[in-house]
């Protein structure tokens, strides 16, 4: 990662550093007077709404702490699960601009009509519902103006900040500052590139026809109306996965539409080579034609062979509840030079997930996954792990994430199916990842 590659950018870095000096002064004063007045005084609650004045970056940073349990204390994991990815919308007339600017002027010959108030305002890009001028009903992802120059003065601040940290106070953090943030650029940069996003979809999609699966779907791109800041794709109607009562009104048995989801997804390492990695409720979907569909494809995870194999084993492992396969699958990830105690290890995985079954209703808090609650045992797993020697690849984390994530909804919609119990996949034995998989993914 370079710093400052030019004037601009270094203007621009000077421009936002004082931007952040004002925040971060007012954010300070604000816990200074919560201590005159005898409040509480809370580090990680006032960080966090320092990062969501601060905007887009610091959202994602935000987000990036509370999905990395292990490498920052768990106060501050906890507290940015509440960072706030939702802004207030930018005008209709600047969402056109930015369109106009991207098609060159063409934006009328491509779409009849577009909806003026958003359906959803984030840090990065803005929804709006829309209408092809060959008539089919789309949503359009349009990026904020500027938001990739103001992405990267963000980021070479956090990259410098991270290489002083590293030089002169490398006893304070687990791990290298400097390689956190060049990680962090690596993904965000993947998330403002909507021809990758589009890419990404495109490639499930290509999945989903191998497989033969009818029941599953993602909306179609349109790539004469999408550009690197603009991302035109089918308009999807239907309720989220979660939503039980809703449910029922498009499908006959949420249980099987539910595993219907959770196999396509385990079946997604083996024929992409790449996973869906963030499956929260809001992007998964049941449409009014009974089908699941998977939608924003910003974030994936990739695994290189090696590591792939090991999570096929941990998959095993998981669905028999067999904790020495799943601790010797955890030491094959990894490369240590310590000798691990497998039985060890193992016992001390098995009562982590003994306590998690045993407090699962807990987890679920009127019908709403806590995340907290999965990240309190995601930075268990990880400290567990570091205790045998072994460092958890973010990669893990994140695959951890959304096996977390179908667990709680099974709990929710088919409570009488555990996540630990081979009978999930003997629905559809035809489709047992478990055995005779081979790698198709990238070597």
């Amino acid at each position: 990662m370079s710093v400052f590659n030019d004037i601009g950018s270094l203007m621009q870095s000077g421009l936002r550093m004082a931007d952040m000096a004002r925040v971060f002064s007012t954010q300070g004063m604000k816990m200074i007077l919560d201590g005159i007045l005898g409040k509480s005084l809370n580090a990680p609650e006032r960080l966090r709404a320092t990062f969501e004045e601060l905007g887009a970056t610091y959202i994602k940073l935000g987000q990036l702490i509370a999905s990395a349990p292990g490498l920052f204390p768990s106060e501050f994991v906890e507290e940015m699960q509440k960072c706030l990815d939702s802004v207030a919308p930018l005008s209709f007339s600047t969402i056109r601009k930015v369109m106009r600017k991207e098609f060159g002027g063409r934006e009328d010959q491509l779409f009849a009509s577009i909806e003026e108030k958003p359906i959803a305002s984030a840090s990065i890009a803005q929804v709006h519902g829309a209408r092809l001028a060959t008539g089919e009903d789309v949503v359009i992802k349009v990026q904020r103006p500027g938001i990739e120059s103001k992405l990267t003065a963000d980021l070479n601040l956090l990259y410098l900040a991270a290489a002083v940290f590293d030089r002169f106070a490398p006893s304070l953090f687990k791990t290298s500052l400097k390689g956190i943030v060049e990680d962090f650029h690596r993904t965000l940069m993947e998330e403002v590139d909507f021809i990758k996003e589009a890419t990404n979809i495109e490639e499930f999609a290509d999945f989903l026809d191998k497989i033969g699966e009818k029941g599953v779907m993602v909306p179609r791109v349109y790539r004469h109306a999408t550009t690197l800041r603009v991302l035109t794709m089918e308009r999807l109607y239907g309720v989220s996965l979660a939503d039980l009562n809703s449910i029922r009104k498009y499908v006959k048995d949420p249980e099987l539409t539910l595993v219907t989801a959770l196999n396509t997804w385990f079946q997604s390492l083996a024929i992409c080579g790449f996973f869906h990695a963030d499956v929260h409720a809001g992007n998964l979907m049941v449409l009014t034609d009974g089908r699941v569909a998977f939608i924003d494809f910003g974030i994936v995870g990739r695994f290189e062979k090696k590591i792939w194999f090991a999570l096929m084993n941990m998959m095993e492992a998981l669905a028999t509840s067999n904790f020495g396969l799943l601790a010797k699958s955890l030491v094959e990830m990894n490369a240590t030079n310590r000798e691990v105690d497998i039985k060890k290890f193992a016992r001390q995985l098995e009562e982590i997930f003994v306590n998690f079954n045993r407090f699962g209703e807990q987890i679920l808090v009127e019908g709403i996954i806590d995340e907290a609650q999965i990240n309190k045992m995601l930075a268990k797993l990880v400290e567990v792990s570091e205790q045998n020697g072994l460092k958890i690849p973010r990669e893990f984390a994140l695959l951890f994430k959304q096996m977390l994530y179908f667990d709680r909804y099974i709990r929710l919609l088919a409570p009488d199916l555990d996540i630990m119990n081979p009978d999930i996949i003997k629905i559809y034995p035809d489709k047992n990842i478990f055995s005779d998989v081979k790698f198709l993914g990238k070597e």
